[in-house]
């Protein structure tokens, strides 16, 4: 059976709280990442209010760091070598042998006497340099895999700000469902903004599954 938490570029490990500190902190420092994601988007982000986001990820259904895996024809020393310049330009813990870090994805999780309606919700952050280059939907779509397949989940939801104009195509294209807004919910520069609401049904994904691999058949085939 192929490793389960990987996709053909990207690597998801499990967070672990002092080595990756480095991966939040980058991402803590992503000001229009923390805009785009968070109702506080008027609070400049702290420490205490990182500690707490790491704090909370240890508690979800799922937790991982993601890590944009390295060329495969580099050669054992060859990634020492990344390591190292790593090192010396102060990136220590974000560049490992195994890949680069380059965000983080987590699943919710519900309480204990909610856990019978078998869904969550998806939270994602990328380096604002690593975006536009489709990690985000390989790192969706893998934990949408993990909720459905793995995980025995019936629904998964996610949600964006309607000002986040990306997020939006980008949860639609992936194949979620509009399900609702909660209308002039936000307020962000001078106005207010609906929070748009999407989710996907284990029907669903399982139909778009059928498809590629249908599509992937008849590609054989051709």
């Amino acid at each position: 059976m192929a490793y389960p938490y990987s996709t053909p570029r990207l690597g998801f490990r499990a967070i672990r709280p002092t080595a990756d500190l480095a991966i939040f902190i980058a991402l803590n420092a992503d000001v229009n990442g923390y805009i785009n994601a968070s109702l506080a988007n008027i609070h400049l982000p702290t420490e205490s209010d990182l500690a707490e986001f790491i704090k909370d990820l240890a508690k979800d259904l799922l937790g991982a760091v993601i890590w944009l895996k390295h060329p495969s024809h580099l050669t054992i020393a060859e990634r020492k070598d990344l390591v190292a310049q790593a090192k010396d330009a102060g990136k220590e813990h974000i560049v490992e042998e195994h890949g680069t870090a380059i965000g983080q994805v987590h699943l919710t999780s519900l309480e204990p006497r909610h856990v019978h309606h078998r869904w969550t919700e998806i939270g994602l952050d990328i380096l604002p340099e690593y975006q536009g280059k489709g990690y985000g939907s390989e790192a969706i779509s893998w934990a949408l895999d993990y909720a459905f397949r793995r995980a025995g989940l019936h629904r998964v939801k996610i949600a964006a700000f309607g000002y986040n104009a990306g997020a939006v195509r980008l949860f639609a294209r992936l194949g979620f469902r509009l399900e609702g807004r909660e209308r002039e919910s936000c307020w962000h520069e001078g106005r207010f903004w609906d929070l748009v609401e999407f989710g996907m049904l284990e029907g669903e994904w399982r139909a778009m599954q059928g498809r590629d691999e249908e599509a992937e058949r008849l590609g054989e085939k051709i």
